[in-house]
């Protein structure tokens, strides 16, 4: 593998494609749409250039520069043209399969110290079960954790589940969360003593008028009045004065102890915080917020951000329901669904946990497919979620099981003689690929798959105040798109044809793609912790 040898990107090819054009601003974009890939893969509009170039034609040498484009990174270009629609650019297909799907260079390893981020989910503090509305920063959570990871981040969640119930719940969600802590008691007695110390805070004498204070109001904080002598931006007017309680300390001494934790390991560097909550949290963890803003002024309580979940509407609801309640709903109305579709055999002992993965997909599929900041609606009596349906994650797992099943049988075809083994990478004829279907499952899936990765996992700054937003979303809806177009090309293609050598270039090539693509699904479904199913 040559040391120079760089995975092509879709970031790198359309910024040299916008250099070679010599002007500022995005003027290319990707097609997505199988029809408009028939033609082009790249597309400037011509409104795009017109606005661009002043209304002159784009001069001769500069779509001589886009047809020689080249270099680390950069995809292969086949021709650029001019159209109706605008200046248009195809790659070459061969040799950009070759380059996704042949031999590749182990990720360099990202240099320096690792960042570090803190992830709180304050529903987990929360006395009794949890409810689907705290199941969503919680799963949101978890799930952002996968995906800072991949990026060589390294993160730590807070609280620790001390409760029982509370960690069945988890466990059978297949979340990932620790269970003890790492606060302790000499962390809580400095922010006590910082209190004693606190201008903005007013010690709750026996007898002095605040007798209808609970007992374990240890003072009151005027939060007020620090945003107000601070100038900080963002936070709810109505805030006023909070009663602080030893719970609350403890609270601050667990995210103190994470945030040093996390500093020690990104070798000194800043340890970003970001409190995941829902709507009708966030006024309770501004508070908290700013009473850790004023017990311990130091960097890291200036890196605060608040990632707030929209709320969850639950339909026709007999009664409030647990995350619980919730699990075995589901889990029994997919239970239903696959004894109704497969019979019997959905019954035996084998099917327990794959019914489980199915049911967690489901929830997190419903939980996490929508922007985080938008609300979302759980019909507890609709079974669709379980079976049917394009959009589920049942369906996902579908899919990517019969990627398994593929290659099991090929694999059991190569053990009795019918096809010979899968040739290495670089001893195939990628030139074989000519469905459309393939190169739409290369571009739009296998291509920008990393970035996708990336961009759903970057927590930008906010422009002002503290609340930020994240494109978690992304990876479900990237796995039900790929799930509709790999459907689509599977139930068309036949992959394993009839064992004649003239065929098996062909088939080799289709393969390499879809064991590329079978990787794909392992590593998104990674990040949801939910493990590819060998067959459903």
């Amino acid at each position: 593998m040559d040391a120079g040898w760089q995975r092509p990107g879709l970031s790198v090819t359309l910024g040299a494609l916008h250099a070679a054009l010599g002007r500022a601003g995005p003027l290319w974009v990707k097609e997505s749409s199988a029809r408009n890939l028939r033609h082009r893969d790249f597309l400037a509009p011509r409104a795009a250039l017109g606005a661009a170039f002043g209304g002159e034609q784009v001069p001769p040498g500069v779509v001589a520069a886009v047809s020689a484009l080249c270099g680390p990174g950069v995809l292969p270009v086949s021709e650029c043209r001019h159209t109706a629609a605008g200046l248009e650019v195809q790659l070459r297909r061969g040799e950009t399969f070759r380059r996704l799907l042949g031999p590749t260079a182990a990720p360099a390893a990202p240099p320096g110290p690792r960042p570090a981020v803190v992830l709180h989910c304050a529903a987990l503090r929360c006395p009794g079960p949890v409810s689907p509305r705290g199941l969503r920063p919680v799963l949101l959570a978890d799930h952002l954790a996968q995906l800072l990871r991949k990026q060589g981040v390294s993160v730590l969640l807070v609280p620790a589940i001390a409760d029982k119930q509370g960690r069945e719940v988890l466990r059978q969600l297949r979340v990932e969360w620790p269970y003890s802590s790492t606060a302790g008691s000499d962390t809580v007695s400095a922010l006590k003593q910082a209190l004693k110390q606190c201008p903005y805070a007013t010690r709750c004498e026996k007898g002095s008028g605040e007798a209808s204070l609970p007992e374990n109001v240890i003072c009151k904080v005027h939060l007020k009045s620090f945003v107000e002598q601070q100038g900080l931006q963002g936070y709810d007017p109505n805030l006023g004065v909070l009663l602080v309680t030893e719970e609350k300390l403890r609270s601050l001494a667990e995210l103190q102890q994470a945030v040093l934790q996390g500093t020690a390991g990104c070798q000194g560097s800043s340890c970003t915080v970001v409190h995941v909550v829902s709507c009708e949290e966030e006024f309770q963890q501004q508070q908290m917020d700013l009473l850790w803003r004023i017990l311990d002024p130091g960097t890291h309580v200036d890196l605060q951000k608040h990632l707030v979940c929209g709320p969850v509407k639950v339909t026709n609801p007999s009664s409030p329901i647990s995350a619980d309640q919730y699990f075995q709903l589901r889990k029994r109305q997919m239970y239903d669904a696959s004894v109704m579709k497969y019979g019997e055999l959905a019954q035996d002992e084998a099917w327990t946990e794959v019914i489980d993965i199915l049911t967690v997909a489901a929830i997190r599929f419903e939980m996490l497919s929508t922007a985080h900041r938008s609300q979302i609606t759980l019909d507890l009596e609709d079974s669709s979620i379980s079976t049917k349906g394009t959009k589920s994650g049942a369906f996902v797992m579908y899919n990517c099981a019969r990627l398994a099943t593929l290659f099991d049988t090929y694999q059991r075809a190569v053990e009795q003689g019918t096809y010979p083994p899968l040739p290495p990478a670089s001893e195939l004829n990628f030139s074989c690929l000519r469905e459309e279907g393939e190169w739409l499952l290369l571009f739009s899936y296998l291509l920008p798959f990393p970035e996708v990765l990336q961009q759903a996992a970057q927590l930008p700054s906010p422009s002002r105040g503290f609340r930020i937003t994240a494109n978690t979303e992304a990876v479900c809806k990237f796995l039900i798109q790929l799930s509709m177009d790999f459907s689509s090309y599977y139930n068309r293609v036949h992959i394993l044809g009839e064992p004649f050598p003239h065929l098996f270039d062909q088939m080799f090539a289709r393969l390499q793609l879809l064991g590329a693509v079978r990787d794909m699904f392992h590593s998104a479904l990674a990040t949801l912790h939910l493990p590819p199913l060998s067959q459903i």
